[in-house]
């Protein structure tokens, strides 16, 4: 929410509905034109309006009878599946194909906040902010990510101890991981929260003990975890400052 004392950023009418994605600014002309944007249900017809770029306001517009899209600020909490990619020019299945077209035209535009591999699913945020993406991926901040993984052979039984040591090398590294905690939840299933986001990290971390992950899933980052029942594709829409808390453990 915008406090008595924040700049309240001021856009013509087309431009901001261009910077969110519905279209050109000569198509939002036409559709204000034609009585198809509104506010608080009454139509506004005059595209060259100045109005505020805030949450509050852009929550009373609708455009073609629906909601319109949050402002920028907007932090998007995706149930990644596997099989896709985070990534705008891959081949293949992208994340960004399982949002709403017109994302891909905001601007500011999206990015996500690290990546998930292919076969990685889980807790994925994609956002419009860059000093939040950057708040939540700089290992100084010790924002935990936790992941769920699958093992192709049971655990060995020190694995807990070698991750918190801190002393732990991955193949073709020359630094040492920082400290990570191991939660085992059955012989060939474990829970392991990192601070970093080297590549591949979880895989490689029990590869150089000997073992396989089968399967592998982001269950929260910080405190924030999706609900059990949150189906693979299905996101929420959120603003920076709900994340955070989110994240954070404030709500």
């Amino acid at each position: 929410m915008t406090g008595p004392g924040d700049k309240v950023l001021m856009l013509r009418l087309d431009r901001l509905l261009a910077n969110l994605g519905y279209g050109t600014r000569t198509q939002m002309q036409a559709m204000a034109r034609a009585g198809r944007i509104k506010l608080d249900g009454a139509a506004l017809r005059d595209p060259a309006l100045r109005v505020a770029a805030t949450p509050e306001f852009c929550g009373r517009l609708s455009v073609n009878g629906e909601a319109l899209d949050p402002p920028p600020g907007m932090v998007i909490a995706l149930n990644k599946p596997c099989g896709v990619t985070c990534s705008r020019k891959e081949a293949g299945p992208l994340v960004y194909d399982l949002l709403p077209p017109r994302f891909r035209l905001r601007e500011p535009a999206l990015s996500t906040v690290g990546r998930l591999d292919k076969e990685t699913s889980g807790l994925l945020l994609i956002t419009d902010d860059g000093a939040f993406l950057h708040r939540i991926i700089s290992p100084k901040n010790h924002v935990v990510k936790r992941y769920r993984a699958s093992l192709a052979r049971p655990l060995r039984g020190d694995e807990g101890e070698i991750f918190a040591s801190g002393e732990m090398m991955l193949e073709g590294e020359d630094k040492p991981l920082a400290p990570a905690a191991l939660k085992i939840i059955s012989p060939t299933e474990a829970e392991v929260g990192v601070t970093e986001g080297r590549y591949h990290q979880v895989r490689r971390m029990f590869a150089a003990l000997g073992n396989h992950v089968e399967a592998l899933h982001r269950a929260a980052l910080g405190d924030f975890a999706l609900p059990d029942d949150f189906l693979p594709g299905a996101y929420l829409l959120l603003r920076v400052a709900e994340a955070e808390a989110r994240i954070r453990g404030g709500a």
